[in-house]
């Protein structure tokens, strides 16, 4: 796991599972919350919102209602393990899918990518998903095709992707039929026409973060003409 100074990411958005080390620490040196100088001083380290100190680490945890995209790491009994890009492993019941009954089971497996709703997740329970709403229906979660392209962005660019008002995601649409899911752990899975045009949204996507309104209507002009 890469750790990152945190003076090289402040202002930056971090992700589940990100390991911020705190000034004056090599990133072989054991993490410490104070720094050592001729006089000795404490730092005052502020979390903001989604982190948390666990021991001597600076964790990113989930957060409850959130929808996300986790890997299901292993089976244990009827309960499904997941990684959930976090500082700690969800679980989900077989029995969170829509239709399952102990007769009737998901078809899960490990190595899977399933898109869920945390109903569980603080920083004294293990985190719990469920891929059904207070209905009992799917509402669009479940397992995710594997034949798509998943990679990992900021958490700022999925607010900004999952925000009403904003029209990328429907412009990109237009341009480029696909599948897409967006979790706001930082992962999003899409499914286009062809691995090439997969490839294309997901870069463009990621370039969205950093481009203004005109700028991204350009290249998607540009993309458009191409594919035309």
């Amino acid at each position: 796991m890469l750790s990152v100074p945190v003076q090289d990411v402040l202002g930056e958005v971090v992700l589940p599972g990100d390991v911020l080390l705190l000034p004056a620490q090599a990133a072989d040196a054991p993490l410490s919350l104070s720094v050592a100088s001729s006089v000795t001083k404490r730092m005052r380290v502020v979390c903001g919102p989604g982190l948390t100190r666990q021991g001597e680490d600076l964790q990113y945890v989930p957060v409850k209602g959130d929808h996300v995209i986790g890997i299901v790491t292993m089976k244990s009994g009827d309960i499904f393990k997941l990684d959930v890009a976090g500082s700690d492993q969800a679980s989900l019941s077989f029995l969170a899918f829509e239709g399952a009954t102990k007769k009737n089971r998901p078809n899960v497996k490990v190595g899977d990518l399933v898109y869920g709703q945390f109903i569980v997740a603080n920083k004294d329970m293990e985190p719990e998903l469920a891929c059904i709403d207070g209905s009992g229906k799917a509402n669009g979660m479940g397992v995710i095709g594997q034949d798509g392209f998943m990679f990992k962005v900021s958490l700022g660019l999925v607010r900004k992707l999952l925000t009403p008002q904003n029209d990328i995601i429907q412009e990109l649409m237009n341009v480029f039929p696909m599948e897409l899911v967006i979790g706001m752990n930082g992962r999003i899975w899409i499914k286009a026409k062809t691995i090439q045009q997969t490839l294309i949204v997901a870069n463009i996507l990621e370039a969205c973060e950093y481009l203004t309104t005109a700028q991204r209507k350009q290249v998607f002009a540009k993309f458009s003409d191409n594919v035309q």
